[in-house]
């Protein structure tokens, strides 16, 4: 962690950390040298048109935005003009092995904060108007040249009644070209505002916050699938009131008492971190494969030339415990240190006999969808 790093501007990673990281920006000049990026407009465009895909297409007019939301035909895009108007795909990582190669360059952040790698393609002119996001997010510039404008103003009111949470009075405190394999870091809440110098692509590492709201109703949800409160309300002794409609002491009482025996531990919220970090979001889908091997022929391949997690697949660990999308297992003891490096380096290779406690569970990951042979 003390080498410096070309992606980081020749900081290593706990200078970045300490002095930049939530603070503030860092523009980083050839981050990742003659980086030409990991496809063209036009897959990007065929990307936007997949129905499994979240993408959107922002237009501007007369000083106006408006939004339309993915699906898309071909066709969407061949009525636009040659200027001010942007495509932006989400999770391009799940159908690129290049794009989640990319994402592991990024790993001195840890896993449970990534969300996905979104990629913008804009003609001259195109953007999405100045705004000001809740996470963390590496602008890094593949193809054509984009100039961010960036504010570090706490006015953050925004136009009323626009399609984008576009910001009503955006004062620019810096600005910068970016070309390709140069990159810009924005701390959270940091208002920014891109605009395409020329038909241009930009990659968006970003990095998801949970409110803090979310995290306590989604745990809630976890929670009543996993308690058991024993026994009925019951007033033996019930006595006579003089107000019928009013809900009595001793009713509240009992109630209290029994809603007092849910409990949870630091594991209860470990478990439902992991799950709820590791769940796919609602359009994501895995396919089963077409013809699996038999469990003798699974465990054969996985020792001779080892397994990959599917490119949609997010695995995480903690303490023992593994958690890959949405669900959570008890490692067996020998294994969780492998099963943890395919958590932390998306593959394994050949694993002689490495893992043969937990070839039942890989096994059902592969049949799901979630893992292949390599």
């Amino acid at each position: 962690m003390k080498n410096k790093l070309a992606l980081l501007g020749g900081l290593s990673v706990n200078e970045f950390l300490r002095d930049y990281w939530q603070k503030k920006p860092l523009l980083i000049r050839q981050a990742v040298p003659a980086f030409g990026g990991l496809l063209d407009p036009q897959q990007l465009i065929a990307l936007a048109c997949n129905e499994d895909v979240q993408a959107r297409l922002v237009t501007q007019q007369r000083g106006k935005f408006a939004l339309q939301q993915a699906p898309f035909e071909p066709e969407d895009f061949s009525r636009l003009g040659k200027s001010k108007w942007t495509v932006l795909v989400q999770g391009i990582n799940h159908y690129l092995p290049e794009a989640s190669a990319l994402l592991k360059r990024f790993s001195f952040i840890p896993h449970a904060r990534l969300d996905d790698l979104m990629v913008s393609y804009a003609p001259k002119g195109g953007g999405v108007g100045p705004h000001f996001d809740s996470y963390d997010v590496f602008l890094l510039q593949g193809s054509g040249h984009r100039r961010w404008q960036i504010s570090a103003q706490t006015d953050r009111n925004l136009i009323a009644g626009a399609p984008l949470r576009i910001l009503r009075d955006f004062r620019v405190e810096q600005e910068w070209v970016l070309e390709a394999g140069d990159m810009l870091y924005l701390p959270p809440h940091y208002a920014h505002n891109g605009i395409a110098e020329d038909d241009c692509m930009t990659y968006s590492i970003g990095f998801r916050t949970p409110a803090y709201q979310e995290l306590a109703e989604q745990f809630l949800v976890y929670l009543q699938d996993r308690i058991e409160v024993d026994g009925m309300y019951a007033d033996p002794n019930l006595k006579t009131q003089q107000h019928p409609s009013e809900i009595s002491t001793a009713m509240l009482r009992q109630a209290e008492q029994a809603i007092n025996k849910v409990r949870w531990d630091r594991e209860d919220i470990a478990n439902f971190l992991g799950c709820y970090l590791s769940e796919p979001k609602p359009h994501i889908f895995f396919e089963a494969p077409g013809q699996p091997l038999s469990l003798n022929k699974f465990g054969q391949s996985i020792r001779k030339h080892g397994l990959q997690l599917d490119l949609k697949s997010q695995m995480l660990c903690h303490a023992g415990w593994v958690f890959i999308n949405g669900e959570a297992h008890r490692a067996n003891e020998p294994d969780y240190p492998l099963l943890r490096t395919l958590a932390d380096e998306r593959t394994l290779p050949a694993l002689e006999d490495g893992l043969s406690g937990s070839l039942e569970l890989l096994y059902q990951w592969y049949l799901d969808g979630y893992i292949s042979p390599i």
